[in-house]
């Protein structure tokens, strides 16, 4: 097991190199740098592709205005260039996500100040509501232009740690995304202390897949392999049947991921030959402990699942002493908190078979009780930032408990607390106990309304087996952690979930479907029985 720590504090930010300065250290290196199906380019290569970016970039960007270029593309080397270039040249790219549509999608253009839009063919008519000059590179235009600043050298620009170099928004499960402020120290730093943490060099691939407009894919793949000098080999998108393939092709000894690819991959046929690969690290979060340690042992490699999220000012170590299902041991100021109290929440309590006995009152929020983090806000937004720095205090967002030990335990979003027969549940522990029946490759759990008053629990299922109501009834009656109030009242038996681009799980749509719309075969229990029908 890899431990992760060293988190980013006020004080490391300002002797951390920047990006540029780690981009700069890279503009002789003649190894291999992108790789991209069948293209390559050498570190040196990919400066000279960044810098033309970046003057070509500047001729676009009006004079006093903020020096935000969207980008809307899917992973490819354009992408890489032009997010090169900003961190050279002191521009900002701002990560569009291609699921927002129409007036959402312009909505987030004018939040972030976006100047230009750099994007293809295959995304452009995503930006008919946009409001500011749209650039394909796949066509004559952008072309035209990299020629004529072909010639261009790197760009000279006073770029310092807490400047901005993106804006990436957050994934918008539990609301719309909001813009986060990526400054150059919170890209460099991470990617340094990750490269050392896992030993990455020069002779190390990283392959890239997860969506370059979210904060994984660049502080967990493109920083680690930039501050190694390793090659960076970019899918343009996540496939679960391509990626061995592709692991294969590029030699990639590492790989990052975010949400749910670990399941998906494991859904693939198993081969005999799956371990013969040369991957030793992959590093992510959000993955469940079943694919955890399938994964390793399938492919033959370590896997690292940390707690994570685009603002990351919440530290989680994971330890190798750590219990099954926790998330870890958290760092000296993240604590768990009341949030109307804003007082520490007493310790878990446990049955003789591991069910929580005092769930309401063990569970609080994730907060970071001595300030901000590496958090450096939202881009204009006040009142989002007012409500995640409250007290003082970084509020994530994010529910858990902690046992006498100091581990802690995710137990959801904000909005994934339910009130069933007047008492608070949390989803995530019900989520993990559905995911035990070896026949359960997704879980989803999530309120609906009770006829009376409070919430109803609701689970969406993705099965790859056998799971018949019976089954179901027969498996949960054999969960001795599972409350009775923790029984589903409906499950809905589903191919897929709902997610976002970044494949969290998209909860409000599923509620708002309710036990009456949706996809796929419904399961109502009894109202005080245990059986479906």
């Amino acid at each position: 097991m890899v431990e992760v720590r060293g988190p980013l504090g006020p004080s490391l930010e300002t002797t951390m190199p920047t990006v540029r300065e780690q981009l700069l250290a890279r503009v002789e290196d003649g190894s291999p740098g992108l790789l991209f199906e069948d293209e390559s380019w050498t570190w040196a290569e990919v400066l000279r592709e960044s810098s033309v970016r970046a003057s070509a970039l500047a001729t676009l960007l009006p004079s006093g205005q903020p020096p935000h270029v969207g980008v809307l593309l899917e992973n490819v080397p354009e992408f890489a260039f032009v997010l090169g270039g900003a961190a050279l040249g002191g521009q900002v790219v701002v990560g569009l996500n291609p699921t927002r549509r129409g007036e959402a999608l312009a909505a987030d253009v004018r939040r972030a100040d976006v100047q230009v839009v750099v994007t293809d063919a295959a995304h452009a008519d995503l930006l008919a509501d946009v409001d500011v000059p749209v650039l394909p590179i796949d066509c004559p235009d952008w072309l035209a232009l990299l020629e004529e600043h072909a010639a261009a050298p790197v760009p000279t620009a006073d770029v310092g740690p807490d400047d901005l170099m993106m804006l990436i928004f957050t994934s918008g499960t539990s609301g719309d995304p909001k813009a986060v402020n990526v400054t150059q120290a919170k890209v460099a730093y991470p990617g340094k202390f990750l490269s050392e943490r896992f030993g990455l060099g020069p002779a190390d691939v990283a392959y890239l897949s997860m969506p370059m407009f979210h904060s994984n894919a660049i502080m967990a793949g493109w920083a680690p392999a930039l501050a190694a000098g390793s090659t960076i080999a970019l899918a343009r998108r996540f496939s679960a049947s391509g990626f061995l393939p592709d692991v294969r092709r590029h030699g990639a000894t590492y790989a990052n991921y975010v949400g749910k690819p670990l399941t998906y991959i494991m859904a693939t046929p198993e081969r005999p030959d799956d371990a013969d690969n040369p991957l030793r690290l992959v590093f992510g979060n959000e993955a469940n402990d079943r694919d955890i340690a399938g994964f390793g042992r399938r492919f033959d490699c370590v896997v690292v699942d940390s707690y994570s999220s685009t603002e990351n000012a919440v530290i989680v170590q994971r330890v190798p002493e750590m219990p099954p299902g926790s998330l870890g041991r958290p760092v000296d100021n993240v604590k768990v908190l009341n949030p109307e109290t804003m007082q520490e929440v007493p310790d878990a309590s446990f049955g003789p078979n591991g069910e929580l006995l005092n769930g309401e009152e063990a569970t609080g929020e994730l907060v970071n009780t001595g300030g901000a983090g590496a958090f450096a806000g939202y881009y204009k937004d006040p009142d989002a930032e007012a409500e995640r720095m409250r007290g003082g205090m970084y509020w994530s967002g994010d529910l858990a408990y902690r046992d006498a030990d100091g581990f802690v335990y995710f137990a959801g979003r904000t909005a994934d607390w339910l009130r069933v027969d007047g008492e608070n549940l949390a989803a995530a522990p019900i989520e993990r106990i559905l995911l035990r029946h070896p026949s359960v490759e997704e879980a989803a759990v999530y309120a609906v309304p009770d006829p009376s008053v409070g919430d109803q629990v609701m689970a969406a299922l993705v099965v790859r087996g056998a799971l018949s109501p019976g089954d179901l009834e027969a498996f949960l009656a054999d969960q001795p952690d599972l409350s009775r109030k923790g029984w589903p009242a409906y499950v809905r038996v589903v191919s897929t979930l709902p997610r976002t681009a970044t494949n969290k799980v998209l909860k409000r749509t599923l509620a708002a479907e309710g036990p009456v719309a949706g996809d796929g075969v419904l399961w109502t229990r009894e109202p005080r029985g245990t059986s479906y029908a």
